[in-house]
């Protein structure tokens, strides 16, 4: 079939439906809306086909007469769909052994509900805003339990997510911790540790999500990176991190030739802690040149000039950077492609602000469980095919010819 001839036909006839629906005073959507009375039509006709496939042959053949198995009428029955809920006819056989699959026996909701549950609860929605929105919009009534054994369906989803092999090196790997409120007792705030690869092929790959208890530390940094590598991972060329005291250590006992580098969101960030909200520009424009220099030296003449504007006011800014200087200088040795991707805020950074969005709507969590289900969510909501990927950036090849030179042999 001609799929021209296949798109006009079905325009032509959208076009027919819409003149009727007009003629008679049909509304496109609602109980009795146009849209409602077609997806009731395609679900009985489909359910009609599947009870003639049981049966072995059509609605009134003759064929039928004998066969010990028949028709015998239909149950009414309403199923929530993306458009609102629909009354439908079921067919029933004689014998009740017939197991539609388009609408199976007990299900009160089409495939498609359960994505938009998905899909608003990893935008930060809670299970009682959830339920609003359905009667709102919908016009239907779907309990907070209900919500809730939605979402939970997602478990052995994200298990199995958390498990599964991952590449065998990484050009740079992200790591860092973004922490959650837990009711366990009392309200406690616990870290939630995130690492995102930046793959051969120029994607983003967020590696895994860890619950850990207390604050962030080192330790715990050191069993997550070990099990990354237990999943394949046997090189990493650059890791960035924040300056957790402790975690160059972690990073190297696990991978001893990947390069740790802090990153540079984070100190910018927490150089601006120890400043006052007027100062915050003008010593973004000072130190733009420090992190941006073409060489250590001139990155330290820079500094210097920093140092002397700055250090009298804020001392602890220069402290700061100071003790940070080792695991922030790797990265001027490298072509300014490599820099590029290791700078760049859209890395780890518009990850966590989705993290914090979807948190931050919720308040606490019951359980850890509960507050990983909710990132995984908001992990799957990424990328549209569900696997928590999604292309890195443009310009990437250049990147890539770059990582291969300066690391060689490492990434091929």
């Amino acid at each position: 079939m001609d799929p021209m001839a296949t798109d006009v036909d079905q325009q032509e006839l959208a076009q027919q439906l819409l003149a009727q629906a007009r003629e008679q005073g049909i509304d496109l959507v609602g109980p009795d809306g146009l849209l409602n009375r077609l997806t009731k039509n395609v679900l009985e006709t489909a359910l009609e086909a599947e009870m003639d496939e049981h049966l072995g042959y059509e609605k009134h053949d003759v064929s039928g007469r004998g066969s010990g198995n028949s028709r015998n009428g239909t149950r009414t029955k309403t199923v929530l769909t993306e458009i609102g809920p629909v009354e439908i006819d079921v067919p029933r056989d004689t014998g009740s052994t017939f197991a539609p699959q388009i609408v199976k026996k007990r299900q009160r909701r089409l495939t498609g509900v359960d994505e938009i549950v998905l899909s608003l609860s990893a935008k930060g929605l809670t299970t009682g805003e959830i339920a609003a929105h359905f009667a709102e919009v919908f016009g239907a009534r779907v309990s907070k339990d209900t919500i809730s054994r939605i979402t939970e369906k997602v478990i052995g989803e994200m298990t199995e997510w958390q498990n599964r092999p991952l590449d065998r090196v990484y050009p740079v790997v992200f790591i860092d911790a973004i922490h959650v409120k837990v009711r366990d007792g009392q309200v406690t705030n616990r870290p939630v540790y995130v690492a995102i690869g930046v793959s051969v092929n120029g994607e983003r790959d967020i590696l895994g999500l860890w619950a850990g208890d207390g604050g962030e530390g080192a330790k715990f940094w050191l069993s997550v990176l070990t099990e990354i590598k237990n999943r394949g991972v046997e090189d990493v060329c650059i890791t960035v991190c924040d300056g957790l005291k402790g975690l160059p250590e972690a990073i190297t006992t696990v991978w001893e030739r990947s390069v740790v580098q802090t990153c540079i969101v984070h100190l910018i960030r927490n150089t601006f802690r120890y400043a006052a909200r007027q100062y915050w520009d003008e010593m973004s424009r000072d130190l733009r040149p420090v992190y941006t220099a073409p060489s250590e030296a001139a990155a330290k003449e820079r500094f210097v000039e920093f140092s002397t504007k700055w250090g009298r006011q804020y001392p602890a800014v220069t402290r700061l950077w100071e003790n940070a200087w080792s695991e922030f200088v790797p990265f001027l040795d490298y072509d300014v492609e490599i820099r590029r991707v290791i700078c760049s805020t859209n890395a780890i950074e518009s990850v966590n602000a989705r993290y914090r969005r979807a948190v931050r709507a919720r308040g606490h969590f019951p359980t850890e469980q509960a507050a990983l289900k909710c990132l995984y969510l908001a992990t799957r909501a990424l990328d549209p095919t569900g696997k928590g990927r999604a292309r890195w950036a443009t310009r990437w090849k250049p990147a890539l010819n770059a990582f291969a030179i300066s690391f060689d042999g490492r990434i091929n």
